[in-house]
């Protein structure tokens, strides 16, 4: 395993831990979903350019509690739906983190990926999401990591900005 993706491990169950530990009380753990069952956590009428997400089946209880997401809402639907033919292994709205299950593409079962995706604030910008993708290859029945292109994150980030910018577009033009 190559030092980076190493240290990328290790680091992301504190920076997970630190997410939750930062939203305060109530029901807001990473959860587990089930392949491409999201919808909960989808945009619930974003507003204006930074909008925020809200799970609607606890809109009123967060809205009284004045308990509002820190991730731009376009973002995370841009990325929830980039990401959406991989299985999804977890999800934080809260924290503003996508983690996928591991997904072997039709053409190439000796082959595997998995991405998580971080939302980094409220506006939609270009800088606003970070993608890592970890590959694997699959030699004498083990899997062993592999490098991956430089280029598939950067793609997969332009992807979700384009489909927030998408997303935004057809918000503002159906008011």
């Amino acid at each position: 395993m190559n030092a980076h993706l190493r240290k990328t491990i290790s680091l992301l169950p504190i920076a997970l831990a630190a997410a939750l530990a930062a939203c305060g009380g109530g029901d807001k753990s990473v959860k587990p979903v089930a392949n491409g069952d999201y919808n909960d956590y989808r945009d619930a009428g974003a507003t204006g350019g930074g909008g925020v997400l809200v799970n609607p089946s606890k809109a009123n209880k967060q809205q009284e509690a004045g308990d509002t997401l820190g991730v731009n809402a376009y973002l995370w639907r841009g990325a929830l739906d980039t990401l959406s033919f991989m299985p999804l292994a977890s999800v934080d709205p809260f924290g503003g983190v996508i983690i996928t299950d591991w997904y072997s593409p039709p053409t190439a079962t000796d082959e595997r990926f998995k991405a998580t995706a971080y939302i980094l604030g409220r506006q939609l910008r270009a800088d606003g999401v970070k993608v890592t993708i970890f590959r694997q290859v699959r030699e004498a029945g083990q899997w062993n990591d592999a490098p991956v292109n430089p280029a598939t994150a950067t793609d997969i980030e332009n992807k979700v900005l384009a489909a927030a910018r998408e997303l935004r577009a057809s918000q503002a033009a159906s008011r």
